[in-house]
């Protein structure tokens, strides 16, 4: 990472995982030979995210197709002589779970050799468990206790920026992923990560990265740390085409903002598991726009736009001043006050709705905030709950959400990207164009 950063180069990364060695290691190869700036992926199956690893090795044992490598099931040697085949100084790989109570799974990894992984006590729970989020605390505090006592203590991102992929204003997804960096600061980590997700708006989403790397700056004095962006997590467009544009939006968002790395993702993923080729072409797509991006802040400037929910290609950005960085440190603050530790202060903070993520429906979660999309495209609150916001309801004509309002909302960035193609009525699957001719 530090060497793509002083290269000034994006580092991007697939969320690729196979259930069979075989395959998993092809898929790494396919990656690090990609023409791209590329670090490798292996993403774990739901077997072993929710430590049913008997259910995985049957699935070995019988052939099963699995959605995911499921790392415990085939061991630590057999995942370490995997590693040492495809990974180096120049390549790294992360471990990508989702695993709310994932000890065993750290075991595993540390056994393994394992670069990175990434999770978190509230980003992990609340979306993927029923576990209560006090043992989730306790887990991913020994968790992170496990491996930062080793001689070269793993990497570990936080995944608190991608709260249910979609409809989390930019202020709580920023308090998230700091208050979960803080934690992993806490039980000893110093080689860590924050991720935003993108959003609904490039404006906002610039403002909210540059609030999470202003607040990362002030809070986490004394460790090695860098921005990670994930491309749209929620519903994706139909068309290929689409597919690519919200692609190569977030591929500009994560060079205007300086963030380090971005996750892409493939046309195939929402609707199967995408192929290698599939992963490495998304891959080299994001790396020439990058660079594309970075020639074009090389020329002499032109005024920026204020862009809504229109989607054209490589239009300057302006950031909003919607004060996403004021109310990320607000919450931050007024979270940390409620305990004399990280860990306590989020057990304690969701149980008086004092953190309340929109729409989870974890039985930890108040639910009782909730949030909408503006006619600009802006994502703003729409109920506080009982969290220490002020709605702005002046001039919006804003009603309770309903359950239309709710799923017209979802589908905001599938129709805002897919507009031109459903509405010239061509619409189509598979566009005749290569990932490079897309934007």
């Amino acid at each position: 990472m530090r060497e793509a950063s002083r290269q000034g180069s994006l580092v991007v990364q697939p969320r690729m995982g196979f259930g069979d060695l075989a395959t998993m290691r092809e898929g790494l190869l396919g990656v690090r030979a990609a023409d791209a700036a590329a670090v490798g992926t292996i993403t774990l199956d739901s077997y072993t995210r929710v430590n049913d690893h008997d259910s995985a090795r049957q699935a070995l044992r019988t052939g099963a197709e699995l959605n995911g490598f499921p790392l415990v099931a085939h061991g630590p040697a057999a995942t370490r002589r995997l590693l040492g085949e495809v990974s180096g100084d120049g390549f790294p790989v992360q471990v990508r779970h989702g695993s709310a109570l994932p000890y065993p799974l750290f075991e595993a990894m540390v056994a393994a050799g394992v670069d990175a992984t990434e999770g978190g006590p509230v980003s992990y729970c609340l979306p993927y468990s029923r576990a209560p989020i006090s043992e989730a605390v306790k887990a991913w505090a020994r968790c992170c206790e496990l491996i930062a006592a080793q001689p070269e203590p793993m990497h570990l991102e936080s995944f608190g920026g991608c709260m249910l992929g979609q409809l989390c204003p930019p202020s709580l997804l920023v308090a998230l992923s700091v208050l979960e960096a803080l934690f992993f600061r806490e039980h000893g980590l110093s080689d860590i990560s924050l991720s935003y997700a993108q959003q609904t708006h490039p404006g906002q989403d610039l403002e909210a990265i540059a609030a999470l790397r202003r607040l990362a700056g002030e809070r986490l004095a004394g460790a090695d740390w860098h921005v990670v962006l994930y491309t749209f997590m929620g519903v994706f467009p139909r068309t290929l085409v689409g597919s690519f544009r919200i692609l190569e939006e977030s591929v500009r968002l994560a060079v205007r903002s300086g963030s380090e790395r971005l996750i892409v993702k493939t046309p195939a993923e929402a609707h199967r598991i995408p192929t290698i080729a599939e992963n490495v072409d998304a891959l080299e797509f994001a790396d020439a726009i990058a660079r594309d991006e970075a020639a074009r802040a090389a020329l002499p400037s032109t005024p920026p736009v204020e862009r809504g929910n229109r989607a054209e290609s490589g239009a300057q950005v302006r950031a909003t001043d919607s004060g996403v960085y004021e109310e990320a440190r607000m919450l931050v603050d007024s979270t940390l006050e409620l305990a004399p530790t990280v860990g306590e202060a989020l057990i304690r903070a969701f149980s008086r709705g004092h953190l309340d993520v929109p729409y989870c429906l974890h039985q930890d979660n108040a639910n009782r905030s909730r949030a909408y999309v503006d006619p600009g495209g802006m994502l703003r609150w729409a109920e506080a709950g009982r969290m220490p916001l002020r709605v702005d309801r002046g001039g919006t004509g804003l009603r309770p959400v309903s359950a239309k309002g709710l799923l017209g909302m979802l589908g905001f960035n599938e129709r805002r990207f897919d507009r031109e193609q459903l509405t010239h009525g061509h619409f189509t699957s598979r566009p005749s164009i290569s990932a490079r001719s897309a934007s």
